[in-house]
């Protein structure tokens, strides 16, 4: 049976943990085994951790880190960052991730996200693409790399269409107008998705109250609401509190959703 899934987001950079606002101004929030261990307790739904350096400095995924994480994981955990190669995802799944999410080279290189799946599985290929509005007059979406750098011109419903025939077993849409905000997702953009694509679908950048999380899985139910500052800031200040729904709140949240 197919339920929604409220999912942490993690980005590493130099290092650490950090946060970013619109993809901008990384802050520092801790150490990832550390924030691993404490979702542990928390019996987090899935995990995503994304290295936020390897695409844009043109390096390899840290594989010693992503083998710590992973033994440290007792939850799913989606990685990415640098990924370009099949042969690279095939070692990452080797380590114990469950999924690997392509972002940049699914772009520069589709035909990655084919092979990739018939190496590893449509369920371990997650397709991520980072979005943001563009135009002066009429605002249109497209698909950015490179931590937002670089506008591909490519509509991300067309893009969501793609890697679902070329084989990724679901789409990670990132909203870079909404990330680090706490303002609520961009339910437009959302809708966009879901409309092009009957794959499972997982959404990141918004979130900034369980209301939130609410409010997409009513209208979405069968999604993965991933949020980042929710579970690593808490109050006005943006404290660094560790933090995710207890299991009768998560309750709750889902109480609404159409399982499938």
């Amino acid at each position: 049976m197919l339920r929604p899934r409220i999912i942490p987001c993690l980005l590493l950079h130099k290092g650490g943990l950090a946060k970013t606002v619109r993809f901008r101004d990384p802050k520092y929030v801790g150490d990832p085994l550390n924030a691993v261990r404490i979702f542990n307790e928390k019996q987090v739904d899935e995990l995503i951790v994304v290295d936020i350096d390897a695409s844009r400095e043109g390096r390899e995924p840290n594989y010693k880190v992503i083998a710590e994480l992973a033994g440290e994981c007792r939850m799913p955990l989606c990685y990415a960052g640098g990924i370009k190669t099949p042969e690279q995802v095939e070692r990452i799944i080797s380590l114990g991730v469950e999924k690997v999410g392509i972002s940049s080279a699914a772009v520069s290189n589709p035909s990655l996200l084919a092979e990739s799946a018939r190496r590893v599985g449509n369920q371990s290929i997650v397709a991520v693409m980072d979005v943001k509005k563009t135009g002066l007059i009429k605002k249109v979406y497209e698909v950015f790399t490179h931590n937002a750098t670089v506008n591909t011109k490519i509509s991300p419903f067309a893009f969501a269409k793609q890697a679902r025939d070329l084989g990724a077993g679901e789409i990670l849409v990132n909203s870079v107008d909404h990330d680090g905000m706490m303002q609520g997702y961009d339910m437009d953009l959302i809708d966009g998705v879901r409309v092009s694509v009957d794959t499972p679908v997982t959404v990141l950048g918004g979130a900034g109250t369980h209301d939130d999380l609410k409010s997409l899985i009513d209208r979405f139910s069968i999604i993965g609401a991933a949020a980042g500052s929710l579970f690593v800031f808490k109050g006005k200040y943006r404290a660094v509190l560790i933090n995710y729904p207890t299991p009768s709140k998560k309750t709750e949240l889902c109480r609404n959703a159409r399982l499938i």
